[in-house]
């Protein structure tokens, strides 16, 4: 299993939603909504923390 890669329509949201956290942290003045790097890096980086402990987000393997 290839823990490094999202689903196509994944990445992009994790990437929105980090930065919608972090401009509502930026706005606000709350700490807390800095942690919107965490999807963000995510995103970015192709690589879904959460894949490896919930198994969730695998993508189908080709059959060759």
């Amino acid at each position: 299993m290839d823990y490094n890669k999202i689903r196509k329509i994944c990445r992009p949201i994790r990437i929105v939603v980090g930065l919608a956290l972090i401009a509502t942290g930026f706005i606000t003045g709350n700490a807390w909504f800095y942690l919107g790097v965490v999807p963000l890096i995510a995103g970015i980086a192709n690589f879904c923390p959460l894949c490896i402990i919930t198994k969730k987000c695998d993508l189908p393997q080709n059959q060759e």
